[in-house]
């Protein structure tokens, strides 16, 4: 399979899929969705003979995206059974092609969500409005239980949130960063003395493009093929830091209060801080993709800063 050019499912493999889910015979569309450079997903609209109507949603993973020890199809399958058996609105997994003898590549089959994500930066203000609800959700996410044996199929948070310290070396795009280098060493002095905390279920990649919503309300979080375990800041601080970039820092404040009265904890403001810089270092692996507007850049300064104080009081 060509990763670099992308490519619709066969129709062999949409067959057996249709087959599979007791929809032998059925007419049948294709359709592209948003998906990643890790993965392809399509929109398969069916029709049985007897005129009923069903969507699934094919998405198989590029094997060799994948980090050491991470298999991300079984993740995602895995995260989706869990959280859908809490009722949390995730869509629903149908099957699972862990060696990619039915997709062509190794992937997973759920239920169509309708909904949409909210576009940023042109909705920026909505995301902001709609900030009470993304925390209450969070909450919800990281009450989600989970065993021993489960960790097998997820992510350590901890410390795969802060996979730039992983080289004894400050990464060349952190020096190329204004703040790089301050911020590689305040974390590499500090990751992991944080005052502890029970895991939590975790999403690792939390912000709008991964919350699709019908009208004023969440129809759906998607994307787990990062679902983890570990400290909840995690998650509260990269959703943060999408707030301030898109120009919303009152939309972060509100997030954190909400998420914390709906998960019944507080976070320690500097054990915050701390994985609120290492938020900060996705954006800087990649600035021009993540900053289109000057705006953005003085946002995300600014949380950097404010973080970098909070962490030093």
């Amino acid at each position: 399979m060509n990763w670099s050019k992308g490519g619709m499912p066969a129709t062999s493999a949409i067959v057996a899929v249709l087959d599979a889910l007791g929809l032998s015979g059925a007419q049948f569309a294709v359709h592209d969705l948003p998906g990643a450079y890790s993965n392809f997903t399509h929109l398969v609209a069916a029709e049985g003979a007897d005129g009923q109507a069903r969507n699934i949603v094919i998405r198989r993973y590029n094997p060799a995206n994948y980090d050491e020890g991470h298999v991300k199809h079984s993740c995602e399958y895995h995260a989706l059974k869990m959280l859908h058996g809490q009722g949390v609105p995730v869509p629903p997994p149908l099957l699972l092609d862990a060696d990619g003898s039915l997709l062509g590549a190794p992937g997973i089959v759920t239920e169509y969500v309708p909904g949409a994500p909210i576009e940023l930066p042109a909705e920026a203000k909505r995301w902001g409005r709609m900030a009470a609800k993304a925390a209450r959700m969070l909450a919800r996410i990281h009450q989600t239980p989970f065993s021993e044996s489960d960790k097998r199929y997820l992510m350590n948070d901890d410390v795969e949130v802060a996979w730039f310290l992983k080289s004894s070396r400050v990464p060349d795009y952190m020096r190329a960063d204004p703040d790089g280098e301050v911020v590689w060493q305040m974390l590499n002095d500090r990751w992991g003395r944080w005052r502890a905390v029970e895991p939590r279920f975790a999403h690792t990649d939390y912000w709008s493009g991964n919350i699709l919503w019908r009208g004023e309300e969440i129809a759906a979080v998607l994307d787990w093929e990062e679902a983890g375990y570990g400290h909840p800041a995690a998650d509260v601080a990269y959703a943060r830091m999408g707030y301030c970039i898109e120009g919303e820092p009152e939309a972060a404040d509100v997030f954190l209060r909400e998420y914390e009265a709906a998960a019944g904890w507080t976070l320690a403001r500097r054990d915050l801080a701390l994985f609120e810089l290492a938020a900060g270092v996705r954006p800087m692996t990649d600035p021009e993709d993540w900053f289109a507007h000057p705006y953005m850049v003085t946002g995300f300064r600014r949380f950097i800063a404010e973080a970098r104080q909070k962490l030093s009081a």
